[in-house]
């Protein structure tokens, strides 16, 4: 990365305290044109720095997930928009699991309301969430706490989790591969994710489209093993095909244009779109 500008350096070292950059909010930062921004993005997905997504880029990551809090800020919006269209799907008075995840926290969020629930989790901050609604019981999976993100990880949350049989699990993915492969970075947090998905009768995976640009080293599942995928976009024709394929509801949160990954794995959504 030694030919990068001054800006661009600027850009990804903020890249990489809030997860994401856009277009528009660097403009203004540094007093340039949007075009100038897009160039210094593509300039940087070129290095594999960044990764574009629609109006702006996210730290590109292969082998280590963002910091958890960075996260947060990925995709913010869409999160929410899931999280409510997946809770407006549990019905009261069943049971479910919810995993780890900034995605699952926004479905824990939206199940507030809800009545009768028995929450299992191995999320920290889901159980932070939901144990004051009186009308919700939370059991939390023991074993070591990750202190990144407050992930309970390992044997005994996967022990835990054998024990129950419950109506629908709520999980989420770092990475979502043109295959329908679902994908971590933590073996440790995969065995705890796979433990969910065995012992769920309706497994309901909830995910932004920035997902399908990414890519993770350890495998959860196929998409094949869920019964609904809950995302924020419609899906590119690849993946689209497998969930018709394999009678998978797909729930579009929000109205926005279609995500187009080319041969390499890279956003080729038309720049019309993408920078919108």
């Amino acid at each position: 990365m030694a030919g990068l500008s001054h800006r661009q350096t600027e850009i990804l070292n903020i890249a990489r305290a809030f997860g994401r950059v856009m277009v528009e909010d660097l403009a203004k930062r540094f007093e340039v044109s949007a075009q100038t921004i897009r160039k210094d993005l593509n300039d940087l997905c070129d290095e594999r720095s960044l990764t574009r997504i629609h109006g702006g880029a996210i730290i590109a990551s292969g082998v280590e997930n963002l910091a958890y809090e960075a996260r947060r800020f990925v995709a913010a919006e869409e999160k929410k928009a899931i999280g409510a269209a997946a809770a407006a799907r549990i019905p009261n008075g069943c049971s479910l699991f919810i995993n780890i995840g900034t995605t699952t926290e926004e479905v824990a969020s939206a199940l507030t309301s809800h009545e009768d629930l028995l929450v299992i989790t191995n999320n920290l901050n889901v159980a932070m969430l939901l144990y004051r609604h009186p009308r919700i019981e939370v059991v939390v999976a023991g074993g070591t706490v990750r202190r990144a993100d407050g992930a309970v990880v390992g044997s005994t949350a996967t022990q835990l989790i054998g024990q129950f049989k419950v109506d629908y699990a709520i999980i989420g993915a770092s990475a979502i591969d043109e295959e329908g492969a679902l994908l971590d970075f933590d073996y440790r947090e995969v065995q705890v994710a796979q433990a969910i998905i065995a012992n769920a009768r309706n497994v309901m995976l909830v995910s932004d489209a920035t997902k399908l640009r990414r890519s993770a080293p350890v495998r959860i599942a196929h998409m094949s093993q869920i019964q609904t995928f809950v995302t924020d976009s419609p899906l590119p024709a690849g993946l689209a095909n497998i969930c018709h394929s394999r009678g998978i509801e797909v729930v579009v949160a929000m109205d926005k244009p279609a995500v187009d990954i080319d041969d390499n794995g890279v956003d080729a959504t038309p720049a019309t779109l993408r920078s919108a």
